[in-house]
C-alpha cells in the first residue's frame, strides 16, 4: 500500500521507516530540503519537496492512490489543513493529524479528523510512570473522552460480581487480568482475590472513581 507523511522530523521519519519494514510504498513531504538527511539512504520511497498542503504537492506524493495520510509536521495548523485536504480533496479516508494543542485536538476530533494529541500524551504517560496504578490511564480512546485504567479493589470486593462494580462505579469493565491471563467478564463473572480489574471511564471523573473503589464497598 501507499502512504503519504507530511513532515519530515524524528516522528515522520520514524513513521516512514516503520512502513517500509512493513512492505508499504512511503512518500515524505517537507519544505526543508535538509529535513530529508534523517530517512538516511537506505529510504526507497519518494522525497518531495513543497508546502504539504498544496494540492500539487500533494499529487506529486502519489496522494491520489493513497491508503493513508499522515501529517505530523511541528504545525497545528498546516497538520490540520493538509489532512481536511487529503480527505475532502482526495478522497482518503484514513488520515491522522499532530496536534500540539489539546484543547484543538479535541475540536478536531469531533469535526471527524482522527489527531494525537502531542502534549496531553506525553504527559499522560509521564504521569502513568510517576503515580499509582490506576491515577492514570493505560489508554485514551481518539477523542481523549473515555479512559482505560487498570485499578485495585478493594478487598471487600472479593466474592461479589463485577456487575455490581460496574453499577457502583458508573463504568464498564472491559477486561480482567487473572493469574496473569486477560479474560472477558460475563454478567456472572465474579472478582476474585488478585484479580485487576481494567475499567472504562469517563477520563475526568476516573480519579474519583478509583478513590471510591479503594474504600468499603456497601453492603449488598
Amino acid at each position: 500500500m501507499h502512504f503519504v507523511i507530511m513532515g519530515c522530523g524524528r516522528v515522520g521519519a520514524t513513521l516512514a521507516h516503520s512502513l517500509e519494514r512493513r512492505g508499504h510504498a512511503v512518500a515524505m513531504i517537507d519544505q526543508d530540503p535538509a529535513a530529508f538527511a534523517r530517512l538516511g539512504k537506505d529510504f526507497q520511497g519518494q522525497r518531495v519537496r513543497g508546502v504539504g498542503f498544496d494540492r500539487e504537492v500533494m499529487k506529486a506524493a502519489g496522494i491520489g492512490s493513497a491508503y493513508a495520510f499522515a501529517a505530523v509536521s511541528s504545525g497545528d495548523n498546516s497538520n490540520i489543513i493538509a489532512a481536511r485536504v487529503a480527505r475532502e480533496t482526495f478522497g482518503v479516508q484514513r488520515v491522522v493529524a499532530r496536534i500540539y494543542d489539546p484543547a484543538r485536538a479535541e475540536i478536531y476530533q469531533r469535526l471527524g479528523i482522527p489527531t494525537v494529541a502531542t502534549v496531553r500524551w506525553a504527559a499522560d504517560q509521564t504521569l502513568h510512570h510517576l503515580l499509582p496504578s490506576g491515577a492514570t490511564p493505560d489508554y485514551f480512546e481518539p477523542s481523549g473522552r473515555l479512559a482505560l485504567a487498570g485499578v485495585h479493589l478493594n478487598p471487600g470486593w472479593i466474592g461479589r460480581r463485577l456487575t455490581e462494580v460496574e453499577e457502583f462505579s458508573g463504568t464498564r469493565v472491559g477486561f480482567v487480568t487473572r493469574l496473569g491471563d486477560a479474560l472477558l467478564p460475563t454478567p456472572g463473572t465474579v472478582y476474585q482475590d488478585g484479580d485487576e480489574v481494567h475499567l472504562i471511564a469517563d477520563r475526568y471523573t476516573l480519579p474519583q472513581v478509583v478513590h471510591r473503589l479503594e474504600q468499603t464497598p456497601p453492603e449488598e
